[in-house]
């Protein structure tokens, strides 16, 4: 796979500092469950693969209103930033348990140079983005036909030095 994702290995680190920031600022815990649901940073889980023709990326963002997903290309990087809302249907102390993550995601690809960043598709299906990304056409697997023996003819002529001995 020619795709290197970006990590950052102290994302975790900063949210359990807010979060412990949080409880020592108001140990009651008296802020609302509404804010605490939101402020979290989310990476949806990506599918990365590669065929002769493509690089597709499929990101699992459900959930998540179109217009709140933005894809860029720039500098030979990929970046897809977006934002899951909390739902204000219910009253929070109603909730017994919350599972889905909340709160804005920025997930970024460095591309490799075989992709051609004037063709590339987003579309939105059922809470998946597929990103499809077409490569260059010189990039392509190019056919190299082998040519078996030695002498071929050419229009049913012999090559010199070939043929009967007179």
């Amino acid at each position: 796979m020619t795709l290197i994702t970006r990590y950052d290995p102290f994302r975790e680190f900063v949210t359990l500092q807010d979060r412990m920031s949080r409880l020592f600022r108001d140990p009651r815990g008296s802020e609302g469950q509404d804010e605490s649901l939101t402020s979290t940073a989310f990476a949806p889980p990506v599918d990365v693969y590669e065929d002769e023709h493509n690089v597709t990326l499929k990101i699992e963002v459900p959930g998540i209103d179109e217009k709140d997903i933005d894809v860029r290309i720039e500098n030979n990087t990929l970046t897809v930033h977006g934002e899951r809302k909390f739902e204000k249907e219910e009253k929070e102390e109603n909730y017994r348990r919350v599972e889905r993550q909340y709160g804005s995601f920025t997930r970024t690809f460095t591309l490799p140079n075989t992709v051609d960043q004037e063709s590339v598709h987003a579309d939105y299906d059922k809470g998946v983005l597929k990103i499809t990304l077409a490569k260059k056409s010189e990039a392509k697997p190019k056919q190299i036909k082998v040519n078996v023996g030695g002498a071929k003819t050419l229009e049913g002529k012999e090559p010199k030095g070939v043929g009967k001995a007179a």
